[in-house]
């Protein structure tokens, strides 16, 4: 996985609107990666209802959640609906497929899936705290919140 330190590879995806959203357009505000695996399963529901459930506290704490994982965008909206979700951006790693989660070191080649993990950028775009989890574990968001509240 990408190091802390180090400048966050920018990207392109497109959200579940087929909308595309450029990384480096969050310049001036921190940014919260959190990777999932696939959409339609229990703990990828629970981490990105999660984030959902935080984003006028995170936006309070001047940052912008992005959901991301390899799932395309037809099923990304159809999740976004059935679970819910509708201020948070959640962005297809479809094609070219994983690409993302290569660059941030987070592809399981052998699943075709990216792991599960958060990484939290500045306002520069350099990641200030990175952490994978184990895929049938939801992350820990009051570690993040706390990391983004002392480093207001």
């Amino acid at each position: 996985m990408i190091d802390v330190g180090s400048l966050a590879p920018d990207f392109s995806l497109p959200d579940q609107f087929g909308e595309e959203v450029r990384l480096s357009s969050f310049r001036g505000k921190r940014v919260v990666l959190s990777f999932h695996p696939l959409a339609w399963t229990g703990v990828c529901e629970e981490q990105v209802r999660e984030l959902e459930s935080l984003y006028d506290e995170l936006a309070d704490l001047n940052a912008v959640p992005l959901s991301i994982s390899v799932d395309p965008v037809p099923s990304k909206r159809a999740w976004a609906r059935h679970i819910g979700v509708v201020k948070t951006t959640l962005l297809s790693d479809f094609w070219p497929h994983g690409e993302v989660a290569r660059a941030y070191g987070l592809f399981d080649e052998e699943r075709g899936i990216s792991g599960r993990a958060v990484l939290v950028l500045d306002e520069e775009g350099r990641v200030i705290y990175a952490r994978e989890y184990p895929l049938k574990e939801k992350p820990d968001m009051e570690e993040v919140l706390a990391l983004l509240r002392e480093s207001r």
